[in-house]
């Protein structure tokens, strides 16, 4: 099967007001660095066309939250105050362009330690239904690109969106995607 017959047609979904969107960051929004960590705000780069998608999002969902692994905290690359410091300068950016972030919620643990708050495992996505009981996470869309980033919205519950897939890992991993999209822009217009 190809990428493009495996991209369903989101608007099947019927979203709404009701549903809450999740957004991984590195990679998604923001330039990865790779082999290191974004560890200052001066390293974030938003990717193109993210800040237009933003407001899109914004219009349609009615929760929109980061969930973001970051264990260049627990391996003492960098310090809780300096992912602050880069999420307020996202947040802000975000809020300027018209967009809206609901929460941003993090990983510090590193890999080995298997927290339930990282990634691919379900704690972050615990933490928001507790701070947002509302939220329906059947109706709850997970966006990232990564494997562990489908492997947490099928442990939640969540339809999956894949962006910019690299096409073995695609390949290899059908049944954890439900939607592909080369970036955020290319999802929101088709929403």
């Amino acid at each position: 099967m190809t990428i493009k017959e495996h991209k369903m047609n989101l608007k099947s979904l019927n979203i709404d007001s009701s549903w809450t969107l999740f957004l991984d960051r590195d990679g998604v929004i923001n330039e990865r660095i790779i082999d290191d960590y974004i560890k200052k705000v001066k390293e974030f780069r938003f990717l193109p066309g993210v800040l237009d998608a933003m407001p899109v999002f914004a219009g349609v969902f009615g929760k929109i939250f980061v969930v973001t692994n970051q264990q260049g905290i627990g391996k003492g690359l960098m310090h809780e105050s300096d992912l602050e410091a880069i999420h307020n300068h996202m947040h802000t950016e975000v809020k300027a362009y018209g967009g809206r972030l609901n929460k941003i919620y993090h990983s510090p643990y590193r890999a080995e330690e298997n927290s339930v708050f990282r990634k691919p495992r379900p704690g972050l996505a615990r933490k928001a239904k507790i701070d947002f009981p509302d939220i329906d996470l059947d109706k709850a869309l997970m966006v990232g690109d990564s494997i562990s980033d489908m492997q947490f919205g099928r442990n939640t519950g969540m339809k999956t969106v894949f962006i910019a897939p690299n096409k073995k890992q695609y390949n290899d991993n059908l049944d954890l995607i439900d939607y592909v999209f080369k970036d955020l822009k290319g999802f929101a217009k088709a929403l």
